[in-house]
This record gives structure tokens, C-alpha cells and sequence, in this order.
């Protein structure tokens, strides 16, 4: 017997998707569908590329801001709310 893998056939029928572009796509499925589905090539284009990376990273900073300020206006809310509990139950003792 023969321990060497089978010689590969031609597969090009069958789409592969690699780990590491399961991980672009996951970081930014337009970016992955530029590159793979229309064929774009940031070759040559380092500059747009590198601003397209500094926009993702401010619209990240902006999604974290607005879900700290969401957490922060429910807490708000809600000690609002416990304090108008407590001064409705204290104008009724009177």
C-alpha cells in the first residue's frame, strides 16, 4: 500500500472558503464581498485601503459610545423611577 495522499483532481466546480476568509468576513462582510464575489484588488491602493480601516474604526468607537450611553440612560430610568416610588409612597403615609 501506498501511505502518499491521492493525487488532487480538479475541484474547481466545488467553491473552497478558507478559515481566513471566514475571519474578513466575519471583520467585514463588504470587504470580503469587494475582494471575493467582485474581484477587487486593494493592490496599489494602500491609501483608500488604510482609510477604509481608520472609518471601521471610528464607526466601532461609535457603536460602543452609544451602547454605554444606552446602559447609562436605562440605570438613569431606573433610579428615577425607584425615586418616584419612594416620594408617592411617602405623600401617601401623610
Amino acid at each position: 500500500m501506498d501511505d502518499q495522499p491521492a493525487p488532487r483532481r480538479n475541484r474547481s466546480k466545488k467553491t473552497v472558503i478558507r478559515a481566513s476568509e471566514i475571519g474578513a468576513y466575519v471583520y467585514c462582510r463588504r470587504a470580503w464581498w469587494f475582494k471575493r464575489v467582485a474581484g477587487f484588488n486593494p493592490q496599489g491602493r494602500e491609501e483608500a485601503f488604510a482609510s477604509g480601516t481608520a472609518a471601521h474604526a471610528r464607526h466601532g468607537r461609535l457603536v460602543q459610545r452609544s451602547q454605554w450611553q444606552r446602559k447609562a440612560a436605562l440605570l438613569l430610568m431606573l433610579a428615577g423611577l425607584i425615586l418616584l416610588l419612594i416620594v408617592a409612597v411617602l405623600l401617601l403615609r401623610v
